[in-house]
């Protein structure tokens, strides 16, 4: 090996490398094991002693629960959403009488719900069958036919959020009310 000023160097064995890599990862380890012990602890006492984000700005009174957390749809898919300049979020409620069905459609962005009363039973275009009830959260499918129906004998009453675009519709109904 020649040396920076242009000598020559020994090589050294593989027991010299071995020892300076085992050397320098004891120096590295025990630099670092301090400060990755003090951050875990920050951590871990950050998370005992502060409420969740989500309710902490509350006064009293005032209770917050997660119905539910995801990253997926109903049927798997990974959430996605639309890349746009123009968001548009609608929000409505939807009504469906006992026996009542949506007929069949899919949705071109994500949609969210909330089943505020009664029993939804939602068919997807492979067979799949989806259940909710009142006081769950629904993550709707994504550019996937379904049919939601009322299977029980009170009125389905939901909470719907679309996070769409301007100019995309929320809802593409099926050309005809029969499945695919």
């Amino acid at each position: 090996m020649i040396s920076r000023d242009g000598g020559l160097k020994a090589v050294p064995g593989p027991d010299q490398v071995n020892y300076f890599l085992t050397r320098e990862k004891q120096i590295m380890t025990s630099l670092f094991t301090p400060i990755i012990r003090t951050a875990c602890l920050c951590l871990i006492v950050q998370s005992v002693m502060m409420p969740p984000a989500f309710a902490a700005d509350y006064s009293s009174g005032v209770t917050a629960k997660v119905l539910q957390k995801t990253t997926v749809t109903g049927n798997g898919q990974k959430i996605t959403y639309p890349l746009t300049d123009k968001a548009e979020v609608t929000v409505m409620t939807v009504d469906l009488a006992p026996g009542a069905e949506t007929g069949w459609h899919k949705h071109p962005i994500p949609v969210y719900a909330y089943v505020i009363s009664g029993n939804l039973s939602v068919v997807l275009e492979d067979g799949k069958r989806l259940s909710f009830r009142a006081g769950e959260a629904i993550i709707e499918v994504v550019n996937t036919l379904h049919n939601g129906k009322n299977t029980g004998t009170e009125p389905v009453k939901l909470a719907v959020f679309y996070l769409g675009a301007e100019g995309t519709p929320n809802v593409i109904k099926h050309k005809s009310l029969e499945k695919p």
